[in-house]
């Protein structure tokens, strides 16, 4: 195997960005169907902040951790580093010391399709991480090959480079920058207007007529 490296993506749009890291990734749920990562990819710091970014990607192979070291040096202010680590779930390839050298860059966070190891570290550092939880075995620095910047799969979820990525407490999105605007705006009107549902219900008013649940029930019970 050999190594693939591809110029970095275009960043998205700043103003995308900010939307983006105010919007939840269960309310654009409610209307989309790709681009969600396998549910078992998961923040491992346990906050519940949302981070928003532009896609950098990286298919790394098994047991060898050698291209992520070198393209460390090309991660920005505002990427999110996506790892595909092409079926391995046995080895971490992000511990502290790969962690310390991400946040030195200014990387909004990182999105694993494995492990991670070392936890307390990059607590320590403070750099968002979310993954299929932890494993004492590390990858090396063994030589094998790898690519970056090419189309990837997180979870399931495809991810090309410059695609927009939001984290948050329920799991990870991702939306290529074209289509993200619109699943965005409807999904912040909808967390606008949820607070006053919520006081209406906690008053009193009944989920089912609110959502219209109980009217369907109703038909089909004629």
């Amino acid at each position: 195997m050999s190594y693939v490296i591809k110029e970095m993506p275009n960043p998205v749009a700043p103003a995308l960005i900010e939307k983006c890291a105010r919007t939840e990734t269960a309310t654009v749920g409610h209307i989309r169907h790709m681009g969600f990562a396998d549910r078992s990819i998961q923040n491992v710091l346990g906050d519940r902040l949302t981070r928003a970014g532009t896609a950098v990607t990286l298919a790394l192979p098994g047991q060898d951790s050698t291209l992520l070291h070198h393209i460390v040096q090309f991660l920005r202010p505002g990427d999110i580093l996506c790892i595909d680590r092409l079926g391995d779930d046995k080895h971490a390839c992000l511990g502290g010391g790969v962690a310390a050298a991400i946040v030195a860059t200014g990387c909004t966070g990182v999105v694993i399709d494995g492990p991670c190891t070392d936890v307390p570290e990059i607590d320590q550092y403070q750099l968002p991480v979310w993954c299929r939880g932890t494993a004492p075995i590390t990858t090396r620095l063994y030589d094998v090959g790898g690519s970056f910047n090419v189309p990837i799969c997180i979870g399931g979820a495809v991810v090309n480079p410059g695609d927009v990525v939001i984290a948050d407490f329920s799991g990870v999105l991702v939306m290529p920058a074209g289509q993200a605007e619109a699943d965005v705006d409807w999904a912040l009107s909808k967390q606008q207007a949820e607070p006053e549902g919520h006081k209406l219900m906690l008053a009193g008013a009944l989920l089912g007529d609110r959502s219209g649940a109980s009217a369907k029930v109703a038909a089909k019970l004629k």
